[in-house]
């Protein structure tokens, strides 16, 4: 089959090693950033931060994350260009989604008598939501809607990634505790440029089931 988007999902792969001297530019920095902010989540939720590590020191304190477990991502911390962590709030509250439709009113998707009603929707939360008030599979799950959006959006670019749920969720949450502010990561995407020369999965051949085995049409 061909058509650009199969084109660009042919080419994209997971990087294992990447070239440090290669940076992703502001420009597609500017294009990744609207991508993440658009992204799709349950009932427009959009229960998450994403914290982006670009500073020689951002990549210190993310490399120091990998302490303990998961030391085969650590290169990335370093050598990618960027790394975007997306991390969930793992008690999402009526008050956000308040925030959520004061800027729907804001940007004419509904009107202003209409806030009462919207709020219907905080039923969807309810039903992901525990005795505590913790309904964090269900905001986690949000993060992967905006991952996998991101990830087609850089392959779009011709820029490269690596998608880790290897990462220290713990250790993270506490070198980075003032800029996540009570959210959890657990995953992460590192983006840049792969090294020609030492990344040993550039050249494979893509290998996914047979389109049979995995779509039934009815």
């Amino acid at each position: 089959m061909t058509h650009p988007i199969i084109d660009e999902l042919n080419t994209r792969y997971t990087v294992k090693h990447y070239d440090a001297t290669r940076k992703v530019s502001q420009q597609d920095m500017d294009v990744i950033y609207e991508a993440l902010r658009l992204s799709p989540s349950s009932i427009n939720s959009q229960p998450w931060k994403f914290i982006v590590i670009e500073s020689d020191e951002a990549k210190q304190r993310l490399h120091d994350t990998f302490e303990h477990k998961f030391q085969f991502n650590q290169k990335h911390a370093k050598a990618a260009s960027h790394t975007i962590l997306f991390a969930y709030k793992p008690q999402y509250r009526r008050e956000d989604y308040g925030r959520v439709i004061d800027k729907q009113i804001e940007d004419g998707r509904m009107k202003a008598d209409e806030k009462d009603q919207a709020f219907g929707a905080f039923a969807f939360v309810d039903l992901n939501t525990d005795e505590e008030g913790i309904n964090a599979s269900w905001t986690r799950a949000q993060t992967y809607l905006a991952l996998g959006n991101a990830m087609h959006t850089v392959a779009r670019l011709g820029i490269d990634s690596t998608p880790m749920e290897g990462v220290d969720k713990d250790l993270i949450g506490e070198i980075f505790a003032d800029e996540l502010d009570g959210y959890v990561c657990e995953v992460a995407l590192a983006i840049g440029y792969h090294d020609d020369k030492e990344d040993y999965n550039a050249p494979l051949p893509k290998s996914r089931l047979a389109k049979e085995d995995v779509i039934t049409v009815l």
